[in-house]
């Protein structure tokens, strides 16, 4: 009888223990999203062949580096016809033969020139890497053509899907932890940058129909600041815990 007992009472604290674990150690629910990076497409404000893409795909670039260049013969010719008519102008002016009104639109069309030729070597505006390279020297492009996609992969964020009963208590701003499960669930910290204004049925990606089926807020939480050592890349996905 007393090994019975003993064998009731271990089996009783067994469910106990399963019990008090389940209810007040329970993992957090985790949301997952989908990493994405900051993209900044350059495009080209002149008609004008390619003279150089710098940049190969994968490439890391820096802010002010010119990653393109183009031909400009016709934009050249006119920015050293520009400048000889102002230093002309300019001599002209001192001795008073013509009027400032005049010199003003000769310095006019310099300043014009002077723009037009610095638009021939397209830039990069941040530190960032070559995602893709949409055209090859010798090719003609005209203005608004897309040249390179560049991503800033520091600057990476994730949208995660939060019931509405959930989402009163975010507020932007608020301190999240994402995991990433391919490094053993390693954390990374984020903050909310934006909730959605507007409801929406779950995304169709999520599996099962009970959850489609469920009004959501896209959250976006962005992990700026934890990815310094780039190990968060697009497309990667990241699971994000609520605050409990």
């Amino acid at each position: 009888m007393n090994k019975k007992i003993l064998i009731a009472a271990a089996a009783a604290a067994a469910v106990l223990g399963v019990a008090v674990k389940l209810v007040f150690f329970r993992s957090p629910f985790l949301y997952a999203g989908t990493l994405e990076a900051t993209n900044v497409d350059l495009s080209s404000r002149l008609s004008s062949p390619i003279a150089e893409v710098v940049p190969q795909e994968g490439d890391r670039v820096t802010q002010g580096e010119v990653v393109v260049r183009l031909l400009c013969d016709d934009v050249k010719v006119a920015a050293d016809l520009a400048d000889i008519n102002y230093r002309r102008g300019l001599r002209l002016f001192k001795n008073g033969t013509i009027s400032p009104d005049t010199m003003d639109q000769i310095r006019n069309r310099k300043e014009d020139s002077d723009v037009h030729l610095s638009w021939c070597a397209i830039r990069s505006p941040i530190n960032g890497t070559v995602l893709s390279r949409y055209h090859e020297p010798g090719e003609l492009v005209g203005p608004g053509t897309k040249l390179l996609t560049l991503a800033n992969i520091k600057d990476i964020w994730a949208y995660i899907y939060v019931p509405q009963p959930l989402v009163a208590s975010l507020h932007p701003g608020e301190r999240l932890i994402g995991y990433l499960p391919e490094m053993g669930m390693r954390p990374f910290e984020g903050h909310i940058l934006k909730i959605n204004d507007e409801a929406e049925f779950t995304p169709k990606n999520v599996q099962t129909r009970a959850e489609r089926e469920r009004l959501v807020f896209g959250v976006k939480v962005s992990f700026l600041g934890s990815n310094d050592r780039e190990i968060l890349k697009p497309g990667m996905t990241i699971e994000v815990a609520l605050p409990q």
